[in-house]
């Protein structure tokens, strides 16, 4: 599933078709993605891993969900769920999901709750964390309504370098550890964009899909954790788990 960075990745490289006419619009998804045809794009926003494409009146948010995929002036030989065809080249989706979403889209956003917006404010987010101190660190960094935009790299990421255990109790978590976490959330999102865009993310994870710790030079531990049962790359040595 792609995370947020990623998304804003996608926003930069279809940024030129902002201002320009949709002339035909194509695809199987079962929205009215037709009332797109003829309009022209206002802009292209993200928020955390939605990718929304604005035009007067209504906005269409897409999903990319675990599998989801895009081309830009290439198509997949599979059917698209939405292609978007310009006079200067064509945008194509495939398996995700599609919905419109009508009127202003500032009144379907909080737009503090996206780690890679300029409105991100981690005050917010700390009043949220302190709201549910018996929630798992690591379902709370998966929650879209506190950390918009993070998703299983960044949250092992974080953790990491945070040197907190996934399963660690939000409110058995010292005040300070959870300010460094939410830092970090923002922080490496950016990184993480940066990156990827260099075509070295990989060679920067330190938790995610690793075998040993760099700190402690032991075994990674990977489970299953939390109420969402995702999967935690984590050291049993260095991360503290706080219960």
């Amino acid at each position: 599933m792609p995370e947020g960075p990623s998304l804003v990745i996608l926003k930069e490289l279809v940024h030129h078709f902002e201002g320009k006419e949709i002339i035909s619009v194509e695809g199987n998804s079962p929205a009215d993605i037709e009332r797109l045809e003829g309009r022209t794009i206002l802009s292209f926003q993200t928020w955390g891993k939605h990718f929304l494409i604005c035009v007067d009146g209504f906005t269409v948010k897409i999903h990319l969900l675990m599998f989801g995929t895009y081309r830009i002036n290439d198509r997949k030989e599979s059917e698209a769920r939405m292609s978007l065809i310009f006079k200067s080249g064509e945008i194509n989706f495939y398996t995700c999901s599609i919905k419109i979403l009508e009127g202003d889209i500032n009144s379907h956003y909080d737009w503090r709750e996206d780690v890679m917006s300029e409105s991100w404010n981690p005050t917010r987010a700390n009043e949220s964390l302190n709201a549910i101190p018996d929630t798992q660190i690591c379902d709370a960094l998966l929650d879209q309504n506190i950390f918009s935009g993070v998703g299983n790299i960044i949250k092992n990421e974080v953790l990491y370098r945070c040197k907190v255990h996934p399963e660690s109790l939000i409110g058995k978590i010292p005040k300070k550890q959870i300010s460094s976490i939410i830092k970090e959330a923002r922080k490496y999102s950016f990184d993480f964009l940066r990156w990827k865009n260099n075509n070295e993310l990989k060679e920067n994870w330190l938790a995610y899909s690793q075998k040993v710790c760099c700190r402690c030079d032991l075994s990674f531990i990977k489970k299953d954790t939390g109420k969402k049962k995702r999967k935690s790359h984590f050291c049993s040595n260095c991360q503290k788990l706080y219960q």
